[in-house]
């Protein structure tokens, strides 16, 4: 009873510190722009309301595709606040591991021209990665976090980032982090370094992620999303910012199930696996530190966590896969099954995967059990989900990181309810 009173005590001191502190926040003009058809004018009035209640303290868009066509597409808020730089139509940022489904659709685009298969030994195309217990891992476990390499022993410089032969080597001497294929355990950034080697072996060009989707996806259709970001396009990108303390207490007295979110992520101060998975490398910091603001990384052919665009760029994305216009049928329903549905040694929470993407059962009236939100979060509420069933594609992209993501990011929610 005791702990009790104590804990409401400390959640009433913090609710009532956090409404002083607000008096003394700067509050900012709010803006809004774009534009959304008409019976979707509540997802508007709640795009503008995360604004207004203080929720969204910096810049953001959102943007819906239904049944083929683009009904919401919504921007507003600061690219920079400190210099007063307006969040615009063509304004990009970061969008940490909700690049990891862009990478998963170049690993299917490579499964549909018959050059790659999910079920394959990754030995097939990198012989040299069988070394030290790695010969039986799939592509398959590879994409679901199963390949037990969701960090490395040997600290990854900036220099052995940008040279794929060197983390090749890093990758191929690494012993597994747990037996592959018998557990899942999220591979937060060696997610992308790993595709990559995929990929540069799989494809007949032998190019990299950020070239092989700026070559097959992006420029052919016009899709203003980079792995890679050319130095001329610097400007356009917007500065995150990471949540305070009076932010992150906002976030978990509106929904205490952000507290257990915040409360799993606060392990990466301990030795813990998730420690390992977000210490290596040292220079890429997203916690206490954010690095991810230093143009030299956003030039980085990153593809888990340095993937930069906006809403609009992710959600014209699958939209154009739903439309039929980067993958075949076949091989969409494919990528829109999860493979495995077990606890995450990593991350310790119970989450679907499979080929790259995370999966999310449908909540909705006659939905089936096998019916599913498909994409990927981001850290500070990024987002991007297609929804077969419905024909049904958004996405949610924001610069003043959340302390809470997916179904823990109250921004996000508001909308995807909307």
């Amino acid at each position: 009873m005791g702990l009790a009173r104590t804990a409401v005590l400390g959640l009433g001191l913090a609710f009532l510190f956090y409404q002083l502190a607000s008096r003394f926040y700067t509050i900012l003009p709010i803006h809004i722009g774009g534009q959304v058809e008409k019976q979707f004018e509540l997802v508007e009035a709640t795009f503008r309301k995360n604004f207004q209640d203080g929720w969204e303290r910096d810049g953001a868009s959102f943007v819906v595709y239904h049944k083929g066509k683009k009904v919401v597409d919504l921007w507003g808020g600061y690219a920079d606040t400190a210099s007063l730089r307006k969040w615009k139509e063509d304004t990009i940022s970061v969008v940490f591991s909700t690049t990891k489904a862009v990478t998963a659709l170049c690993v299917a685009l490579l499964v549909d021209r018959g050059q790659l298969k999910y079920d394959d030994l990754v030995i097939k195309y990198w012989p040299e990665f069988g070394k030290h217990g790695k010969k039986n891992v799939t592509v398959q476990w590879v994409m679901s976090h199963m390949a037990g390499l969701a960090y490395v022993d040997e600290a990854i410089t900036e220099e052995d980032a940008l040279d794929h032969k060197r983390l090749a080597r890093i990758f191929e001497e690494q012993t597994p982090n747990w037996p592959p294929g018998t557990a899942t355990g999220y591979h937060a950034l060696t997610y992308g370094w790993l595709v990559d080697q995929l990929i540069r072996r799989a494809d007949p060009q032998k190019r990299g992620i950020g070239q092989f989707f700026r070559e097959n996806i992006a420029q052919p259709n016009n899709i203003d999303f980079h792995i890679g970001l050319p130095k001329e396009q610097e400007y356009r990108v917007a500065r995150l910012t990471l949540p305070g303390i009076m932010d992150t207490m906002s976030e978990v007295i509106t929904d205490y199930h952000i507290a257990m979110f915040v409360s799993s992520i606060i392990k990466i101060l301990f030795d813990t696996p998730i420690s390992h998975v977000m210490n290596n490398p040292i220079w890429l910091k997203s916690f206490g530190v954010n690095t991810y603001n230093n143009p030299d990384y956003h030039r980085m052919e990153q593809g888990a966590g340095l993937g930069i665009g906006n809403a609009r760029s992710l959600a014209q994305t699958f939209e154009l896969m739903l439309e039929g216009k980067i993958i075949k049928k076949e091989t969409l329903l494919q990528f829109s099954k999860p493979f495995i549905n077990e606890t995450d040694v990593i991350l310790d929470m119970t989450l679907a995967k499979g080929q790259g993407l995370m999966f999310e059962s449908l909540r909705r009236k006659h939905a089936k059990k096998t019916d599913y939100l498909c994409g990927h979060p981001g850290y500070g509420g990024q987002n991007v989900k297609f929804d077969l069933k419905n024909n049904l594609v958004f996405a949610y992209v924001n610069n003043g990181l959340k302390s809470g993501m997916d179904d823990f990011c109250r921004t996000y929610i508001r909308l995807k309810n909307a």
